[in-house]
């Protein structure tokens, strides 16, 4: 009787396979998975929905005195869409953020090149030298950046003893060239490692036989390995615009007036100005915004991939 029931077991490995859900489970793959990423979603749900809800509600209420006024109005929707002030923080944040990305990424792309393509040993040790800047505290490294770009500062200070500059280059802090260089540093490290898992996935049997029917360098990078390694570009260009346009420590520290973004208006009115309506609708119009980027920027590459291909 025991030899037949570990039978059937070895025979049957799908617990409760002769249930209605046992059997369902059994046939429905994705059920299976779903199954599987429940506490996941669980948990998503509660932590990242939950609060959006509550955020989203909040922006249709308006500040009254110190405390709010529920009544659902639109009111704080048509200062974003009448206020310049709110149009021009906006587009300078995604402009000061997609000039960030875009560096970040042609920095790091030749790096992640260079590694998937000509190391041949060791090169999670090179993957941890890359990163190991960035092991340190996000705060400390835009204060550093502060030291290096100050009026006597490192670059400046190297400039003038040189002879080459008679007085400090302004322009270097409390603008936003020091916050873009600062946000460009400070992410590069999202940017390297999806693009150096796009870039190690490529099969280089490719590559070989582009060389062998008269490809060169360029064009084979241009034909194969760029349209091949574009996830890993797209994934990183993603992991970096979505959070620093919402960046307000940078710009804090290092932006100065013209520099400030949309991030630094959002947690004033979080803190200061104590008008959580007006600081929930601006997060709520920057996600909209953010969500309409992505969605054209995922159209253009598709379209340009389809092209190259």
């Amino acid at each position: 009787m025991a030899e037949t029931s570990l039978s059937q077991a070895k025979a049957d490995p799908t617990p409760y396979k002769g249930s209605r859900l046992g059997g369902l489970l059994h046939r429905n793959e994705t059920l299976r998975g779903y199954l599987l990423m429940s506490p996941t979603m669980v948990i998503m749900t509660v932590g990242i929905l939950v609060p959006f809800i509550i955020l989203l509600v909040m922006s249709f209420w308006t500040r009254e005195g110190f405390g709010f006024d529920t009544t659902l109005t639109t009111t704080n929707y048509q200062r974003v869409w009448t206020e310049p002030i709110f149009g021009a923080l906006l587009s300078r944040s995604f402009w000061i953020s997609g000039v960030a990305t875009v560096a970040t990424v042609l920095l790091c792309y030749p790096m992640a090149y260079y590694v998937a393509f000509h190391v041949h040993r060791n090169k999670m040790m090179w993957i941890i030298l890359m990163t190991l800047p960035f092991w340190t505290s996000y705060l400390l490294r835009v204060f550093a950046w502060k030291v290096i770009l100050g009026y006597e500062g490192v670059i400046n200070s190297g400039l003038m003893s040189l002879g080459l500059i008679e007085a400090p280059l302004e322009f270097l802090l409390y603008s936003q060239t020091a916050v873009i260089i600062t946000l460009a540093h400070a992410w590069a490290a999202f940017a390297i490692l999806p693009l150096y898992v796009s870039l190690e996935k490529i099969d280089k049997s490719l590559l070989e036989a582009a060389t062998d029917l008269g490809d060169g360098p360029v064009t084979r990078f241009l034909r194969i390995t760029l349209p091949l390694s574009m996830p890993g570009v797209i994934a990183a260009s993603f992991l970096i615009f979505i959070p620093t346009t919402g960046d307000y420590i940078t710009p804090a520290l290092l932006g100065g007036p013209d520099g400030a973004m949309i991030g630094n208006f959002i947690q004033l009115q979080f803190g200061a100005v104590n008008n959580w309506p007006m600081g929930a609708t601006l997060s709520i119009v920057l996600m909209l915004w953010i969500s309409a980027i992505a969605l054209v920027f995922l159209f253009v590459t598709r379209k340009a991939q389809e092209k190259i291909a």
